[in-house]
């Protein structure tokens, strides 16, 4: 049973880590976007960025489906991991057709979720464990 727990335990810890480097990764597309005005370094580094972010983005699936694995619990990061897998590649697709009026709100948009998942992510985890010091039981996270 405490195997069990703590490769749960585990897999939180990387899904969080994930979900970090993503909304990261995003908001270092952000800046890099401004940069793409003044230098031709923005226009490297906000495509070298594409990349990063993309790659971040499918870690947080590869992380998902582990967090889930050890546990059982239910697959819905999953499917919320692979909906921000969609959105990225849209990113992408939306960066190289040059179709700047759906690329940057699609951006703000990724960002917004992203931040959004991260910080619920985290409150969930001090709930936890505020609930195991106080001797409370725990809801089952989500």
């Amino acid at each position: 049973m405490t195997g069990q727990t703590t490769a749960a335990r585990g897999g939180r810890t990387f899904l969080k880590i994930a979900v970090a480097a993503q909304t990261l990764s995003i908001f270092f597309q952000a800046a890099t976007a401004g940069m793409l005005l003044s230098s031709s370094l923005g226009a490297d580094l906000h495509h070298l960025g594409s990349r990063v972010m993309w790659g971040s983005t499918a870690l947080y699936v590869l992380a998902a489906i582990l967090a889930w694995r050890p546990g059982g619990g239910t697959p819905r990061p999953i499917l919320h991991a692979t909906g921000f897998l969609v959105l990225a590649s849209a990113q992408v697709a939306l960066g190289i057709a040059g179709l700047s009026s759906l690329h940057v709100p699609l951006g703000v948009l990724m960002f917004g979720l992203s931040t959004l998942t991260l910080g619920h992510m985290l409150s969930t985890a001090r709930r936890g464990r505020s609930a195991i010091r106080s001797g409370m039981p725990q809801r089952s996270a989500t």
